[in-house]
């Protein structure tokens, strides 16, 4: 059984949350419009690298959902 995956974003909490697009190696973050969304079909590909949260620790949370 694979392992999901929930990732929440307030980019209201980042310095400069576009730049989560940019470090996230699959793709989990997008600018649409302006705006810094989660993609939400390839959140079950995060490997908890932690590259997002180490940049914006306030403003991204994941939650393993098994």
């Amino acid at each position: 059984m694979g392992v999901f995956v929930k990732v929440e974003l307030n980019p209201e909490k980042c310095s400069e949350p576009e730049k989560l697009a940019e470090i996230c190696p699959v793709d989990i973050f997008a600018v649409k419009d302006g705006k810094v969304v989660v993609v939400e079909e390839n959140e079950d590909e995060c490997t908890f690298c932690n590259l997002c949260v180490q940049y914006c620790p306030e403003g991204v949370k994941y939650t393993k959902l098994y």
